[in-house]
C-alpha cells in the first residue's frame, strides 16, 4: 500500500526526475506515478488551434470555430489516452548478474501488461533506450545496460519509462527507483605473471615421504598455460623453435595453491584485488585447487562454479 503524500512532497522537483523513493519489488504505475508534459509537437499543435480560433474571430467564420474546437478536442482527448498507455502497468525487479569492473551490467526488470489493451510505442531508460510495445496479459523481461567503473554493490538507478503514444503531442512518463542491484567484480590484471609459490605446496611436499623428489619426478610437458611458472618452462624446446611448452610434475597434480593478499605484488588495494582476480580466473581455468586468504576471511582450496564465484565475491566486497 503506498504512503500519502503531503503537499510539499507531491509538488517536490525529485519526483518528477528521480520518482519517489521505494521498497517494493514491484511497482505499479497510477496516476501518483506517471506526469504529462506536451512535446514541441504539441506545442506547435496549441499554437495551430490558437491561429484557427484567431482566424475564426476575425472573420466570423463558423467553420473555422468548428475547427478550431475539433483540433482542440483532439488535443485533450489525447492527454487521457498518453495517460493509459503508462496505467496499470506493473514493473517488477529481476536478477543481475555479476560482472567485471569496467564492463556494463545488465539490469533485468520484467513489464506486465495485466489489462486486455495493447500498450504501443512504450520506452525504458537508464542509460540508453530501449524501445518495445506490449501486448494484451503480456510480459516481458527487459535488460537495461549501464557501465560499471568500480568495484561491490552497483544499485541500478532510476529507470524512465515513458511514451508518446498516440500523436506525439504529449509525453507520459513514470520515473522508478528500484532496489536492484548487481555484484561487480574486481577488474582483472592485464599483466600475465605465473602463480605465487607458496608454503602450502612446500609442506605438501615435506609431509609426503613418497613424494619427497617435488618437482623432481618429471611427468611429462604440456602447452604453455597462462599463470605457468617460469621455472617450468621447457626452454630447449623453445630454442628450438618448437614453440613453448611446460614441464609437469608429478607433485604438481596434487599441489593446492593458496592465493594470499599480502604476498601480492601491487602498489594499492586495487592493484593487489585485480592480480588476486586474474590468477583466480587462470587457476580455474586451468581446473587447480585454490584458495584465498584475505586478511581474517580464508577459504580452503577447492574449484568449481560455486568456489570461483565466492572468491570473486570476497574480493569485490573487501
Amino acid at each position: 500500500m503506498q504512503q500519502e503524500l503531503n503537499l510539499k512532497e507531491r509538488f517536490k522537483l525529485s519526483r518528477f526526475i528521480t520518482g519517489e523513493k521505494n521498497r517494493l519489488k514491484s511497482i505499479t504505475l497510477n496516476h501518483r506515478r506517471i506526469f504529462i508534459l506536451p512535446t514541441m509537437r504539441g506545442l506547435g499543435f496549441v499554437c495551430l488551434i490558437v491561429l484557427v480560433l484567431l482566424i475564426a474571430f476575425v472573420y466570423n467564420n463558423n467553420l473555422a470555430y468548428l475547427l478550431g474546437f475539433l483540433l482542440a478536442s483532439v488535443f485533450f482527448i489525447t492527454i487521457l489516452h498518453s495517460f493509459k498507455a503508462l496505467s496499470g502497468l506493473v514493473i517488477k525487479q529481476s536478477h543481475s548478474p555479476p560482472v567485471f569492473a569496467g564492463e556494463a551490467v545488465g539490469y533485468e526488470i520484467t513489464v506486465e501488461n495485466p489489462n486486455n489493451i495493447e500498450r504501443f510505442n512504450l520506452t525504458a531508460t537508464l542509460e540508453a533506450e530501449t524501445k518495445f510495445s506490449l501486448t494484451p496479459q503480456e510480459k516481458k523481461p527487459i535488460v537495461l545496460y549501464s557501465a560499471t567503473q568500480r568495484r561491490g554493490w552497483q544499485s541500478m538507478g532510476t529507470v524512465t519509462l515513458s511514451t508518446s503514444y498516440p500523436l506525439g503531442l504529449f509525453r507520459a512518463w513514470s520515473p522508478l527507483k528500484l532496489q536492484e542491484k548487481a555484484l561487480v567484480y574486481p577488474k582483472p590484471s592485464s599483466i600475465e605473471m605465473p602463480f605465487p609459490d607458496n608454503d602450502a605446496i612446500q609442506a605438501q611436499t615435506i609431509e609426503n615421504p613418497q613424494g619427497k623428489k617435488g618437482n623432481e619426478d618429471f611427468y611429462g610437458i604440456k602447452e604453455y598455460q597462462q599463470g605457468d611458472s617460469i621455472r617450468h618452462i621447457h626452454w630447449k624446446a623453445f630454442a628450438k623453435g618448437l614453440g613453448l611448452f611446460s614441464k609437469e610434475y608429478s607433485s604438481d597434480k596434487s599441489a593446492e595453491l593458496w592465493l594470499n593478499y599480502e604476498q601480492t605484488p601491487g602498489h594499492n588495494v586495487e592493484e593487489k584485488l585485480s592480480q588476486l582476480t586474474r590468477w583466480i580466473i587462470d587457476a580455474e581455468n586451468a581446473g587447480l585447487k585454490y584458495g584465498v586468504a584475505i586478511t581474517s576471511i580464508k577459504l580452503p582450496p577447492n574449484h568449481g562454479l560455486n568456489h570461483y564465484k565466492n572468491c570473486l565475491e570476497i574480493l569485490a566486497l573487501f
